[in-house]
């Protein structure tokens, strides 16, 4: 699992040598080596090369994953990361609160539980076409 480095403390107006960067955002030189040739802009020399704090932010922010959005009778499922209609359009609400619960289904590709969650008072919205099983009363 890749290690989050703390980018908050770059500030965006300074330039930084390699050392200084690596040291503030708790990285090695040599991860700030590895994102320089992965496409990290540098200004200097081959002696005193130093790095923008503005390019580290845009590097960073063009690095991160694209967020899916699942649509209203999607699933996110997390072992296939994407989006998913549960299996045979079922569903079935689990309430956590008077107010909220999820709803949960078969994910078709890899058969395993897929989970949304969802108000009571959004479910025909979340639902999207789907058959949904509520909970009876005890």
């Amino acid at each position: 699992m890749p290690r989050r480095h703390n980018l908050r403390r770059v500030k965006i107006h300074r330039s930084y040598p390699i050392s200084e960067l690596a040291a503030l955002i708790g990285a090695h030189k040599q991860t700030i080596g590895r994102w320089i040739a992965a496409g990290l802009p540098k200004t200097g020399g081959a002696r005193s090369t130093l790095i923008h704090g503005a390019d580290v932010h845009a590097f960073a922010a063009a690095r991160r994953p694209t967020k899916q959005k699942c649509k209203p009778g999607e699933f996110y499922c997390l072992s296939c990361r994407a989006p998913r209609r549960p299996a045979l359009d079922m569903a079935e609400y689990r309430p956590r609160t008077a107010l909220r619960g999820s709803l949960c289904g078969f994910c078709p590709v890899c058969d395993r539980l897929i989970y949304r969650a969802v108000t009571r008072a959004k479910i025909e919205q979340i639902a999207g076409g789907l058959s949904i099983s509520l909970p009876k009363a005890e």
